[in-house]
């Protein structure tokens, strides 16, 4: 069930546990837990759709970071004194 925890060692645990806190506050205790879990849940899902909108705002803005990375040399290429050229469009 729990890796190496066998059944005995869970009702220790749980023996523990309800000395320590006592019968009345083990409801708020899984509750406690439960929301804290859901919370942490909840936090990891939102965090990965940050991060796939960042990647796919990341891939749409590259290939105009080309572009405007192609018009800055071919203006750092001309000669002083030169008109400068339109920027080719895409």
């Amino acid at each position: 069930m729990f890796g190496s925890l066998g059944f005995t060692e869970l009702i220790l645990i749980l023996m523990i546990v309800l000395i320590i806190f006592g019968a009345g506050k083990l409801p708020q205790l899984g509750e406690g837990l439960g929301k804290a879990i859901k919370g942490f849940k909840k936090s990891v899902h939102e965090a990965d759709a940050i991060e796939a909108e960042a990647q796919a705002a990341q891939q749409t803005a590259a290939p105009q970071a080309v572009t405007a990375a192609s018009t800055e040399s071919a203006a750092l290429n001309q000669p002083a004194g030169a008109a400068p050229q339109p920027a080719p469009r895409a």
